[in-house]
């Protein structure tokens, strides 16, 4: 596909690195000449410098035979203008980074008005994200599938627990749960597992199933499922905010702690029932008299990734609360990984594997769709939902006649509400959602799983 991006900003680079992966026909406009560079020599795009708003260079980045503009520079106005003319200029789709608060309760209307095809804001997703984590305080990191009907939730197996020394076969006999372990991670090694794997404590693993199993599996093998009480958020900026919002809902007690006194007075009016802090996050006497030691979880978000990293160490280490750190730059991902923080956001990955999912379902040939995009274990291991339509070549077929590919797990079956875990019988009907771990990256369709 031909895709312009506009904005090469964290956001815009991540967008970028991961469409270019995946061999799309990329032109970028930045209105910084350094940029436009740098990202012109590390991926194999056409760059432009200047306003991607201007008619005139759109068409000079072939905005006429276009698929795609993406606008994700860290302007609202901007962006919609540059879908607004696109959208005039070229008639393809467009996809707008909306970060306002006020933009995003007006959402519906300036999609329809602008006839955007998707808008994306990073801190809402990433609140989503953490929030969704903080109702499951066990878990490492869930996705939803099938309207929210299936998990996969990654999770360390606890010292003690009934699976260390449990094979895969031996599962559904120990726990009595219907669950599916997609991955495992073993130090630097993942695996997709068969039956004869044995578990270990300490293996992080990606469980498969429903909403209400996946929690009684949780508690089976020893680990809470109940959502937390209280949190405690460090910074307080659009991802405090929207975080606070959907905690708040949730009946969850919020205290923000803000160094910035005109932002704590505007949060004071937009969240009347959290409690905000004038303070320094950094003064660890000013934790302990907030109840950090107390506290049922603690979420970093600060403009800093070593502020964030610093304190969610502090907090493992004066609490027992769940941790979730947000992380802006990638560049010490590895050693951040070792720290063992607990749950880590990375906001702009999470607005990347968004617009990717998109243009991979702009993609789709004739037999499926791409409801839903993750990447459980980056650059390693990806889930994916197909909407099966039909026609498809699974269809009708059980599954342990299908010639799928080495490498690829049919992890759940969605049809008509109810969520199976699939076995060597089940077959795949028209109509079903199907989730399907992979380490093979950038498939479109529910054919590519199989030998050709």
């Amino acid at each position: 596909m031909k895709i312009i991006v506009v904005g090469c900003g964290r956001v815009g680079a991540a967008i970028i690195a991961q469409l270019s992966r995946e061999g799309h026909d990329i032109s970028v406009i930045d209105v910084n000449s350094s940029v436009v560079t740098d990202i012109s020599n590390n991926y194999d795009v056409m760059g432009l410098v200047g306003n991607g708003a201007s008619h005139a260079l759109q068409v000079e980045a072939g905005i006429e035979t276009a698929d795609l503009l993406i606008a994700a520079t860290d302007s609202d106005e901007l962006n919609l203008l540059c879908c607004l003319i696109a959208k005039k200029a070229g008639g393809c789709s467009t996809i707008a980074r909306v970060r306002s608060p006020i933009y995003n309760e007006e959402i519906g209307f300036l999609k329809g008005e602008l006839g955007l095809s998707l808008t994306v804001n990073p801190e809402y997703a990433a609140a989503t994200e953490i929030a969704r984590v903080l109702r499951v305080p066990s878990a490492v990191h869930i996705e939803t599938f099938a309207k929210g009907r299936a998990e996969i939730v990654k999770v360390r197996i606890p010292k003690g627990s009934v699976l260390d020394g449990c094979s895969l076969a031996q599962i559904r006999g120990k726990v009595g749960t219907e669950v599916l372990i997609s991955t495992v991670e073993r130090g630097d090694d993942v695996e997709i597992p068969n039956g004869a794997f044995v578990l270990k404590e300490g293996d992080m693993i990606s469980v498969v199933a429903s909403r209400a199993n996946s929690r009684d599996f949780l508690e089976r093998i020893g680990l809470p499922s109940k959502r937390v009480r209280d949190c405690m958020i460090i910074g307080g900026g659009k991802i405090a905010f929207y975080l606070a919002q959907q905690l708040i809902e949730s009946r969850i007690r919020v205290k923000i702690i803000e160094r910035d006194r005109d932002r704590c007075e505007e949060l004071s009016e937009q969240l009347p029932k959290a409690t905000i802090l004038h303070a320094e996050a950094a003064n660890r006497d000013i934790l302990r008299e907030e109840g950090i030691t107390d506290c049922e979880s603690f979420v970093t978000l600060t403009g800093m990734d070593e502020e964030n990293v610093f304190l969610s160490m502090f907090a493992q280490n004066v609490s027992k609360a769940k941790v979730i750190t947000k992380v802006d730059r990638m560049g010490f991902d590895d050693i951040i990984k070792r720290l063992e923080l607990g749950t880590v956001i990375h906001p702009k990955n999470i607005t990347a594997d968004n617009i990717v999912r998109y243009v991979r379902a702009m993609q789709n040939s004739i037999g499926s769709n791409v409801e839903s995009l993750y990447k459980i274990i980056d650059d390693k291991v990806e889930a994916l939902e197909f909407l099966i339509q039909k026609d498809s070549p699974v269809i009708g077929i059980p599954l342990s006649q299908l010639k799928v590919k080495p490498g690829i797990l049919i992890a759940c079956v969605s049809r008509q509400g109810r969520i199976m875990i699939p076995n060597g019988n089940t077959t795949i009907l028209e109509g079903d959602s199907v989730i399907v771990v992979t380490t093979h990256l950038g498939f479109g369709d529910i054919r590519d799983i199989l030998i050709r």
